[in-house]
């Protein structure tokens, strides 16, 4: 019992280091996608065009109106020195392993190695679909998962979507908190991981228990960071290139981004 408690605890302090962060279910890169939830990649293409201003402004909206104080921010210092140390990894790391993969893989290859991943993950958005009471989204996400993985062949094809046109609901333990009525907290940069809140990072804890990745073998650790880091380096190979947009654009990126991040988890939330 001992040696299984300081696993899992071993286990949860790895995964908030090196997983991505569940904005919205499905660990996304760090940084802007995070904020924008799991599914800006899918919405960016490939990454092989310029970026898309349009599809920036749906993600963060109007900077003037990300400029608006919208969460506590009482470790700014501590945050800002975390994010300085997230850009260096994402533009000397985390971006160039991804343009390699984007190189050697096409973007079909990249697009099935995605839809894999969301099905893996699919149990932890069932299972806070549940929680929130969301009996009919918890309905779809059971049911898409049992027809991605038998028809869609694991996953790799979300047959679930050709047939009904119901795309993943992207639920976490983050927005679970929030539905059952606890604020967003003080806002929070994770190392690797990128903008979070008090109450997403105990959200990302939950999410980490509840998914059966981690309890489907023995070496459970190594194999929940294989598929979370695979998932991440997949997913920013599909970015096209947002982070470097808000680094142009916005005069202050770490003011954008962790408003632009307060408003979309309220959104989330909310809807």
């Amino acid at each position: 019992m001992r040696s299984l408690t300081v696993s899992s605890l071993a286990g949860a302090v790895l995964f908030l280091f090196l997983t991505a962060l569940p904005g919205s279910a499905v660990g996304a890169p760090p940084f802007p996608e995070a904020a924008a939830g799991a599914d800006a990649a899918e919405k960016a293409g490939d990454g092989d065009e310029d970026l898309d201003e349009d599809l920036l402004e749906e993600l963060f909206g109007d900077e003037e109106e990300a400029e608006e104080i919208l969460i506590g921010d009482p470790l700014e210092g501590y945050n800002r020195a975390v994010f300085w140390i997230n850009d260096k990894f994402y533009f000397y790391l985390a971006k160039p392993v991804a343009r390699g993969w984007r190189a050697v893989a096409p973007r079909p290859v990249r697009t099935s190695l995605g839809n894999f991943f969301s099905n893996l993950f699919a149990p932890v958005r069932a299972a806070n679909c549940l929680l929130q009471g969301k009996v009919d989204d918890f309905g779809n996400e059971v049911g898409r998962f049992m027809v991605n993985t038998t028809v869609g062949i694991l996953g790799f094809s979300d047959q679930a979507k050709k047939m009904t046109g119901i795309g993943p609901k992207k639920e976490d333990f983050g927005q679970t908190l929030g539905v059952w009525g606890f604020g967003q907290g003080f806002y929070f940069v994770l190392p690797l991981l990128g903008p979070s809140s008090l109450r997403d990072t105990t959200g990302l804890v939950g999410d980490f228990f509840l998914d059966p990745i981690y309890w489907s073998a023995p070496e459970r650790q190594i194999l929940y960071l294989a598929v979370k880091g695979g998932n991440y380096v997949n997913t920013t190979s599909l970015d096209k290139d947002t982070y470097e947009g808000i680094k142009r654009q916005a005069l202050d990126p770490y003011v954008f981004i962790r408003n632009a991040y307060a408003q979309k988890r309220d959104a989330d939330v909310a809807k």
